[in-house]
């Protein structure tokens, strides 16, 4: 089997990370299998937000757990020490699925180099927010985008998870 097809294969959500730093190269290159995505007619409508600051880092996973009404004390990210925030213009029709693309060509880049990630969704709350319009104000971001997912990466911690077998019966061929 070809390196790209095993990568597919063994990338697996990953749910609980050290606190290691990942080399800047690698999360850079992480980022840039992301611009790589496929999108509709070539609009390159999606931006990264790379958050590497871990004060940033934690009002963001503190927010996103507010959001998704866990405890106190929970972190939505896994320990994650960093996020990679996808977000969509809205003026494309095609953004959320552009966005998702760049989520899975990020989180197969991670697998590529030894990296575990997972998709964290509520970025879409989140922006919503006045902080995040703000902060998207901040960074020179112009116009209107809407959040796709977070891209938790990082060292896993442990062992990673075996794959599931896949489910029969989702394959027609005509």
């Amino acid at each position: 089997m070809n390196e790209t097809l095993k990568t597919l294969q063994q990338r697996r959500s990953i749910r609980s990370f050290t606190n290691e730093m990942p080399k800047a190269e690698d999360i850079d290159a992480v980022i840039n299998a992301g611009l790589y995505a496929a999108n509709g007619r070539g609009r390159q409508a999606v931006i990264t937000i790379a958050v590497t600051d871990k004060a940033m880092r934690d009002k963001i996973s503190e927010d996103n757990r507010r959001i998704g009404g866990w405890d106190e004390g929970f972190d939505p990210f896994y320990g994650a020490p960093v996020i990679l925030i996808v977000l969509g213009d809205k003026r494309v029709n095609t953004h959320v699925y552009d966005g998702a693309l760049v989520m899975g060509n990020m989180m197969n880049a991670a697998q590529s180099l030894g990296l575990g990630s997972i998709w964290i969704h509520r970025a879409k709350e989140e922006f919503e927010l006045p902080d995040y319009k703000e902060l998207l104000k901040k960074l020179g971001i112009d116009g209107e985008w809407e959040g796709i997912g977070h891209c938790a990466l990082g060292f896993p911690a442990g062992d990673i998870p075996n794959a599931e077998p896949r489910n029969e019966g989702r394959v027609y061929r005509i």
